[in-house]
């Protein structure tokens, strides 16, 4: 937990470092608890006791979403008819969060294909199957 004012409780100083230092472009991978975090390639970030979504909700409290590609959120899609009840808690996080979210899901081959590559990996505690998601950081824009 942050000992500053206005941090979301759910960031840890390692994340929150991570969260600046990322660039416009860079993507994080937040990812449930089945997910092969620690051999997937970049760093991990431990995020214990929490789940995906309300970790995506602080982090989107501090970092915007890219705004200049088509896609900036992708959701792991578990290739059934009936999609991942988890997916509903993403959709409510993004529109509570203000940001303009272009959602794209992709199958968990491609999910781990992309996480490869990702500026880091949040490894939450959470239970839902496909509760992965990757976020696209957007451009500060001064006030």
């Amino acid at each position: 937990m942050s000992m500053l004012k206005g941090v979301p409780p759910e960031l840890s100083p390692e994340l929150l470092a991570t969260l600046a230092e990322m660039g416009h472009g860079d993507e994080i991978a937040i990812v449930d608890g089945n997910y092969p975090a620690h051999s997937s390639g970049p760093p991990v970030i431990r995020a214990d006791g929490l789940g995906a979504p309300e970790l995506v909700a602080a982090v989107l409290r501090l970092m915007p979403l890219d705004t200049f590609s088509d896609v900036n959120v992708w959701y792991m899609d578990n290739g059934e008819e009936v999609k991942p009840a988890v997916w509903k808690e993403f959709d409510a996080v993004m529109a509570a969060s203000g940001e303009a979210a272009r959602v794209r899901a992709i199958d968990r081959f491609e999910y781990y294909d992309r996480a490869q590559d990702a500026y880091a990996v949040v490894a939450t505690s959470e239970t839902k199957l496909y509760a992965c998601i990757l976020l696209r950081k957007g451009v500060i824009f001064p006030d």
